[in-house]
């Protein structure tokens, strides 16, 4: 079971790192899966249902998995109806759901590359004139 959890976010932040909102879905919904089946082997072997009195602490079974897993397919439903809206969005919009970078980021980094040269111009020209 370790092999397929790990298989299953590999493959989930494989696809969620992809310039494609559709790929970025199906990460997601990967990611969900893994999450459900981790938290249900968190909470171990089925046993009996977690009422005072009707059996001993012992043989009950921990409620908190399960909840916790019941919120986790919530999370994943919000999230895939919200991927896909933004996904038929991008559509009608741009004709492909592919996420661009942003033009911000673009001018800084050109900014910083300018400011990386311009230091080892000055760099050179320190050994140059000690030289």
């Amino acid at each position: 079971m370790a092999i397929l959890l790990g298989g299953l976010y590999a493959g989930g932040f494989y696809l969620i790192l992809q310039r494609s909102l559709m790929r970025i879905l199906l990460g997601i919904v990967i990611l969900g899966h893994g999450a459900n089946l981790m938290l249900q082997l968190a909470g171990g072997p089925p046993g009996r249902p977690p009422m005072v009195g009707d059996a001993a602490p012992a043989m009950m079974t921990d409620p908190f998995p399960q909840a916790m897993a019941l919120t986790a397919v919530v999370i994943t439903f919000a999230l895939t109806t919200f991927l896909l809206a933004l996904a038929y969005r991008a559509w009608l919009l741009l004709g492909h759901d592919e996420v661009r970078d942003d033009l911000e980021d673009r001018r800084i980094r050109r900014l910083e590359r300018r400011l990386a040269e311009s230091e080892e111009d000055e760099e050179e020209m320190e050994t140059e004139a000690t030289q």
